[in-house]
């Protein structure tokens, strides 16, 4: 478990994904009318050092995984990432993707071939490495990623940088920036300075998610609430954004309230009530809130951590 949570990895996602979510139709997206579209050219040099000409307004554009972002900016891809066959994908986003054709996680030659990009975008080099590369570039100018880009913010700058896009990269972060200040001080109004955890329920399982990664950083730098002893130090050691965690070691959190995503049908039912769990702060007052696998907790972007800070006001500070 320990080698596909590692962190800042592509492939965190995808084996997460992959293996843990349940099962959440392709429909073809007609070509896209170039005409009076102005093709003038930028020359980018991506993580890999390669030289990519990007046309100013490319129109049929594939960056999986990179969604979150390209929807802040206004942008939609031809193609929506997916894992098993297409049937688990960023549930969240669907409000602007939903009538997007799915292309699997590791970006099969054939269906990019088929959806006639001008444009790849590949979230990580591992996606690209070997041979891959010069194939994919054979399709369409491809610009890779580097692991410097992580970071939600870097990764909509870079993103904004690609699509000649920065500054409203920059209004989107500034406008993310005041709506988490906002909720910081609803918050602080409200319940004053309370501790929080969120942790992942896989097959009554948990996982705790690390104070500097996903909704962790949502919680305790964006909004300021206070991070438990217990998180700190599985943070301090932590091998991925996600870290199991026993039951016995999950008794010792302090934390005012729980945040629990459930990847089980049933929900937490049976974790949540082991007696072993019972004085607990949060489940012991009933501060308790679940989500399922389709919310945005899993994921990082400017859209998925609105929408995560509008889960904590709704659940504690209404």
């Amino acid at each position: 478990m320990t080698n596909f949570l590692k962190k800042n990895s592509f492939f965190t996602g995808i084996l997460i994904f992959s293996m843990l979510l349940a099962a959440c139709g392709n429909q073809s997206v007609p070509s896209a009318d170039k005409a009076n579209v102005d093709h003038s050219n930028r020359v980018l040099t991506d993580s890999l050092g390669n030289e990519v000409t990007v046309s100013e307004s490319p129109q049929r554009i594939i960056a999986p995984y990179l969604e979150d972002h390209l929807i802040a900016l206004g942008i939609k891809p031809v193609a929506q990432w997916s894992v098993k066959g297409g049937t688990s994908i960023q549930d969240y986003l669907q409000g602007s993707l939903k009538d997007i054709p799915t292309i699997a996680f590791d970006l099969p030659f054939e269906a990019v071939t088929s959806f006639n990009p001008d444009l790849i975008v590949i979230g990580s080099s591992e996606i690209a490495e070997g041979e891959k590369y010069e194939k994919y570039r054979k399709i369409a100018p491809t610009y890779v990623m580097g692991a410097e880009d992580n970071n939600w913010r870097n990764k909509l700058l870079k993103v904004g940088e690609i699509f000649n896009q920065v500054d409203k990269a920059k209004e989107v972060i500034t406008d993310y920036d005041q709506f988490a200040k906002e909720a910081k001080e609803d918050i602080h109004n409200k319940v004053g300075n309370p501790s929080a955890t969120v942790i992942w329920n896989i097959n009554n399982t948990i996982y705790m998610v690390s104070n500097t990664a996903s909704s962790g950083i949502v919680l305790y730098e964006d909004l300021g609430l206070k991070t438990p002893s217990l998180v700190k130090e599985i943070s301090a050691s932590a091998a991925g954004d996600w870290s199991q965690v026993s039951l016995e070691k999950f008794v010792q959190i302090d934390a005012d309230y729980l945040f629990v995503i459930n990847s089980d049908r049933a929900g937490s039912s049976t974790l949540l009530s082991d007696p072993l769990l019972a004085n607990i702060p949060a489940i012991k007052n009933g501060h308790v809130y679940e989500f399922d696998q389709s919310s945005s907790w899993l994921y990082s972007g400017a859209i998925a951590n609105r929408q995560i800070i509008e889960n904590v006001l709704d659940s504690i500070a209404k």
